[in-house]
């Protein structure tokens, strides 16, 4: 697979009501986050508030997780509930969000009929390695595959490529049966995504 190293001076960030959002990679490429037309799009947004709405976002499914910092989350008429750090949870961006709390997330969001996918967070000890598949079997109508690897903390190499704390590794054109082979020397935490696409 080809990997594309990511870093913060490539990312794009904006302002919103509750602090600022830093895009990592959108599609298609060039694609505008405010024209809602993109198939998919990874960010990590740092949330000042102690009390904010998410934006809705109906013809997306979202996934968000807390990167640092703390997290409650109350999604539609369900009971609020505090998001653990690296744990992932998973929502229709059409449904009202409500949170609580200083942090910086990291999200995932799928355009409705467009694009699916997954993702898990990874958690390397210093000087190992492992091995990581997608998690999810490709779907049959879904042919293009993208698998990304955002470095939370720490560093780790994949194929030769290295990322540090903040930057991202991404593979447009990925074989989801592919193994990828993940090799730190300080440890790494990892959030890892596969999204198909048609």
């Amino acid at each position: 697979m080809e990997w594309t190293l990511l870093t913060q001076d490539q990312y794009l960030t904006t302002l919103w009501s509750g602090g600022t959002t830093t895009q990592m990679a959108i599609a298609p490429e060039g694609a505008v986050y405010a024209d809602r037309d993109f198939l998919w799009r990874f960010s990590s947004a740092k949330v000042e508030l102690e009390h904010s709405d998410f934006t809705p976002l109906p013809d997306y499914v979202r996934l968000i997780s807390v990167l640092h910092g703390e997290l409650d989350m109350k999604v539609g008429e369900g009971e609020r509930f505090s998001l653990a750090p690296l744990t992932l949870c998973s929502f229709d961006g059409g449904t009202p969000v409500e949170s609580w709390g200083k942090c910086t997330d990291y999200n995932l969001m799928l355009r409705k009929g467009q694009a699916q996918g997954s993702a898990q967070s990874l958690v390397l000890e210093p000087g190992s390695a492992c091995t990581w598949t997608a998690s999810v079997p490709a779907p049959l109508d879904y042919p293009n595959c993208t698998v990304a690897l955002y470095c939370v903390s720490g560093a780790v190499k994949v194929d030769g490529v290295e990322a540090q704390e903040g930057q991202f590794l991404l593979c447009r054109q990925a074989d989801p049966s592919q193994t990828v082979k993940l090799v730190t020397e300080e440890g790494a935490a990892l959030m890892a995504a596969v999204i198909f696409t048609r």
